[in-house]
């Protein structure tokens, strides 16, 4: 069977390693010891360049040659043995990488707003200044991305940082300091999304709508910006406290959903 995985080549690619260095190393772990044509054979490597890669995949160390009968044979690196050394060898090189870079880069532009148009990017921000924060965190989610956070803000909390979400979906959630918004269908009709604001140590934020197919949301450190959206999540746990207490009453005064509480154009109630 010949080795030719799309998938598998991305992931490869990832890391710095080629298409044949890659099917090469997948065939041996379905067949070893082999000789190196029946690595090419296996994997559909020319012959003519499968020495060659053997000889990368060594220096790599990926695969191990030993002498066997006379002839040379390929085993390759544990996979366990593989992921983890090169995650290690990865981590180190960025650790390196960030610290030479943080040393050549001046003051950061605290005006400057990053807009970010994915929901990866949204989300894998947002759980990165959960990590880091070192006072308080604010959050303001929907189901799928409160459920990704929730692990975060738990080792927040075990650290010592303060934090709070507002939850914009069903049941509880196994982290303290949550606030469980009442009418998110409401909400999503007249977002036409799912919102999410993340505020870390009163110091940077990120504010934005996420769609099944679209997201959109921006960054920054500015001051203004900052302000807006920890206000806003702010406000809306001071609403959360008072439905909890006084859901009958605002119930009874502003109708189903709050609506007239939420009619923001007239200060009205409702008819008796």
């Amino acid at each position: 069977m010949v080795v030719n995985n799309q998938e598998l080549t991305d992931l490869f690619a990832r890391l710095g390693v080629s298409d044949y260095e890659g099917r090469v190393y997948v065939a041996l772990l379905t067949n070893n010891p082999a000789t190196a044509y029946e690595a090419a054979k296996e994997s559909g490597v020319p012959t003519s360049k499968v020495y060659e890669v053997l000889d990368r995949l060594e220096a790599r160390s990926m695969v191990r040659s030993l002498e066997e009968a006379g002839k040379k044979r390929y085993l390759p690196q544990p996979v366990d043995d593989f992921v983890e050394g090169t995650r290690r060898r990865l981590g180190d090189t960025l650790d390196s990488l960030k610290a030479d870079l943080a040393r050549l880069g001046g003051p950061q532009d605290q005006a400057y707003v990053w807009n970010l148009s994915d929901t990866a990017a949204l989300v894998d921000k947002a759980c990165r200044m959960v990590q880091t924060a070192a006072d308080a965190v604010l959050v303001s989610a929907w189901n799928p991305e409160a459920l990704l956070l929730v692990p975060l803000l738990a080792l927040a909390r075990a650290r010592g940082v303060k934090t709070a979400l507002v939850h914009f979906g069903p049941g509880n959630l196994p982290v303290g300091g949550v606030y469980r918004h009442p009418i998110e269908d409401t909400i999503y009709a007249e977002k036409g999304g799912r919102g999410l604001v993340v505020v870390a140590d009163g110091h940077e934020a990120l504010m934005g709508t996420l769609r099944d197919d679209s997201a959109e949301g921006a960054w920054s450190l500015n001051r203004g910006f900052v302000t807006l959206a920890e206000d806003y999540v702010k406000h809306d746990i001071y609403i959360m406290k008072i439905v909890e207490r006084f859901d009958a009453e605002l119930l009874k005064r502003f109708g189903p959903g709050y609506e007239k509480l939420r009619d923001i154009w007239n200060d009205e109630e409702e008819t008796s």
